[in-house]
């Protein structure tokens, strides 16, 4: 069998490379450069704090939560309250697609059929409680409304629509994916 060597160049290498193009950057003054390293650093910041605590909730999430249970409420049987399971879980869920992803490997793992994994992703995106209320805030609640009324149906659709293409037996693939 033939090993993925994955990309040709080392993560530690491109980080050093970066590092080198930032302190070069703030060396001769290229404000982009250094604006870049800033946003990055920024980032880093706020994906350390988000993170580890995000992890260790979907960690026990997997321990804690029985396979029955999620087989129930989001399972191929669990019909339309599958669906709203899933949006609710994934508009109160704090750390958007960086613990959605996570989350939706355990919740495959335990049993949630693909449809409802597929509407729990679209949902992480387009129903988060704090985008929304920034969205009503600037945009107005009739707009806001008329968003979720267009959107919670077409996530629904689509995601029944993907599930139907690819097959219930569709599973998430590479070693976030495999048991161990």
């Amino acid at each position: 069998m033939k090993k993925d060597r994955g990309s040709p160049f080392p993560a530690w290498a491109v980080l050093i490379a970066f590092a080198i193009f930032a302190a070069l950057s703030a060396y001769l003054g290229f404000e982009p450069g250094t604006r870049s390293a800033s946003n990055f650093l920024s980032f880093v910041k706020s994906m350390t704090g988000l993170l580890p605590p995000a992890f260790l909730l979907v960690g026990l999430f997997n321990v804690w939560v029985r396979r029955e249970t999620v087989e129930k409420h989001l399972g191929k049987d669990s019909g339309v309250r599958g669906y709203f399971w899933a949006i609710v879980l994934a508009g109160t869920m704090v750390g958007g697609i960086y613990v959605a992803l996570p989350l939706c490997v355990v919740l495959q793992r335990k049993g949630a059929s693909l449809g409802v994994l597929l509407t729990f992703l679209n949902a992480a995106a387009i129903c988060r409680v704090p985008m929304t209320i920034f969205e009503a805030s600037f945009l107005g609640v009739g707009f806001t409304v008329i968003r979720f009324a267009v959107s919670i149906p077409l996530v629904i659709l689509t995601a029944r629509a993907m599930s139907s293409w690819l097959g219930e037996g569709f599973r998430i693939t590479g070693s976030a994916g495999n048991k161990s």
